[in-house]
């Protein structure tokens, strides 16, 4: 008798295809590996170059309304600190150069180059997107064996850090223990053994599905940008979904006994009363289709949103939109809004940040993909659609820009910056001729001192280093002038 012929594994690790990010086609992840088991795409993101470097990241950390902590570990006693920003500028130069990492959560809503790049997982739906949080983390560096409640694609985006995973629920159908610690500031597993282990170079991804146990250590300076899918729990949706109820309900609706009969015990609370209790629900219940998708559109697209939209002074008139358009402005979107539709029997309803607009069914679609409105997309719209974008517009949702001014506004900052540059080399330069070199010399060297981190080595405090001395110095020469008329 022939044997019953196995499953082939499904496979961990893939390597990334022309036109395949996710290295097979995304049918295919999303039946076999979302929300079901790991999976590592090597070179998801071929010949990566990041949008942001460690500095602009410890930049953004220092900002008020910025979402940044500091966690450092301590290997002598395997203790965690954790502080929370905004961060002073002279608290970067100070820090060692291994055992600690910096977090900085919705980097996309403040740089754009970030946020563009959200655009990748459109395979899924956008209003599950919560977050880029990007961490820089020194040799070393990390936060500790952990899970999120969340799926999560951990890209590499500069550097290379080592991802230890417990995969044997997927593999082997064993969950692996999930209790915490209770001596560190941060949730980190008691228990922690790695079933696969793997360094990630630049552009690669590590896909992980909820209650994953994972643990990532820097293995020189890096960046990780970790695109995060959070869901509601259940206990969320009913809290704001009772919410929902009361604010509609009726006062009239109350818990009524016309049918009381004397009770054998006047202390017990027989069946029939929990029998009318559960009428009383029910006479609450939200039974209209059109008022549950309403309330969740509302709900979903303002959830875990970290700031307010709110319009500014400068405000214009709903009147000088459309001419503004047709000269050429644009309406801009708030980066914190979260934008999502639901088409319905009369049409369709855009949900801004926990509003809800009804339009025509054809404009839903354009207003939740469109960060920017020209007057070409303004024509696209209808009466409705129009009318809810000048609503959006009056409370914050849109800004009105020339973006004209916008690239003059920036062509001056680069002429500020060059001449920034050349005071620096005219300054160094005097001081070098200052100095005594021969006016007849060579080429004058002017060196630049940059603190950096360093990338090429693991060691730490050599040489009896300070833990607090600023990190490597490098030397960068530029010719500043040629004194020989030949």
């Amino acid at each position: 008798m022939a044997t019953a012929k196995q499953p082939k594994p499904f496979p961990i690790e893939v390597h990334a295809k022309p036109g395949q990010m996710l290295g097979m086609p995304v049918a295919t992840f999303l039946r076999d590996y979302w929300q079901k088991r790991p999976l590592l795409i090597r070179n998801a993101f071929e010949n990566f170059q990041t949008p942001v470097m460690p500095e602009d990241l410890a930049g953004l950390a220092c900002e008020q309304g910025v979402l940044a902590r500091l966690i450092s570990h301590d290997g002598n006693n395997n203790g965690w600190n954790v502080r929370t920003g905004p961060f002073a500028e002279e608290d970067f130069p100070g820090m060692p150069d291994h055992d600690w990492t910096l977090l900085v959560q919705d980097v996309d809503k403040w740089d754009g180059d970030v946020r563009a790049m959200t655009e990748h997982f459109s395979f899924l739906p956008r209003w599950r997107m919560d977050d880029v949080m990007i961490s820089f983390a020194a040799t070393g560096g990390g936060v500790g064996a952990h899970v999120d409640q969340y799926d999560v694609f951990l890209m590499q985006a500069f550097g290379q850090r080592r991802w230890k995973i417990d995969a044997s629920e997927s593999t082997k159908g064993k969950r692996p223990s999930l209790d915490f610690r209770d001596d560190a500031e941060i949730k980190l597993l008691k228990k922690f053994k790695a079933s696969h282990d793997w360094v990630l170079n630049p552009g690669d991804m590590l896909y992980l599905p909820p209650n994953v146990p994972h643990d990532g250590v820097a293995v020189n300076p890096c960046l990780t940008f970790s695109f995060g899918m959070r869901a509601p729990s259940a206990a969320e949706l009913l809290s704001d979904f009772v919410d929902e109820l009361v604010a509609g309900a009726c006062d009239d609706v109350r818990y009524t006994d016309g049918d009381l009969k004397a009770p054998v015990d006047p202390n017990e609370i027989d069946t029939a009363a929990l029998k009318r209790v559960v009428k009383a629900l029910n006479a609450i219940r939200l039974d209209d289709a059109q008022q549950l998708e309403n309330w969740f559109g509302r709900f979903i697209t303002t959830y875990r949103s970290a700031t307010d939209i709110s319009p500014s002074p400068d405000t214009p008139d709903a009147v000088h939109i459309e001419p503004s358009l047709a000269a050429g402005w644009e309406l801009h979107r708030h980066p914190w809004a979260r934008v999502a539709w639901r088409g319905n029997a009369s049409g369709a309803t855009v949900f801004f940040s926990g509003r809800d607009f009804a339009v025509a069914a054809k404009d839903a679609p354009l207003i939740a993909a469109a960060e920017v409105i020209d007057h070409a997309l303004w024509r696209k719209l209808s009466a409705k659609g129009r009318k809810a974008v000048l609503a959006l517009v009056a409370a914050g949702g849109y800004q009105l820009l020339d973006p004209q001014a916008e690239d003059e506004d920036f062509d001056e900052l680069e002429d500020e910056q060059y001449a920034d540059d050349q005071a620096r080399a005219l300054i160094a330069a005097e001081v070098s001729a200052d100095e005594g070199e021969d006016e007849d010399g060579p080429e004058l060297e002017v060196e630049y001192i940059e603190l950096v981190a360093d990338q090429d080595s693991d060691e730490h405090d050599q040489d009896g280093e300070d833990d607090d001395a600023p990190e490597m110095e490098v030397q960068y020469t530029e010719i500043a002038g040629d004194n020989d008329p030949a």
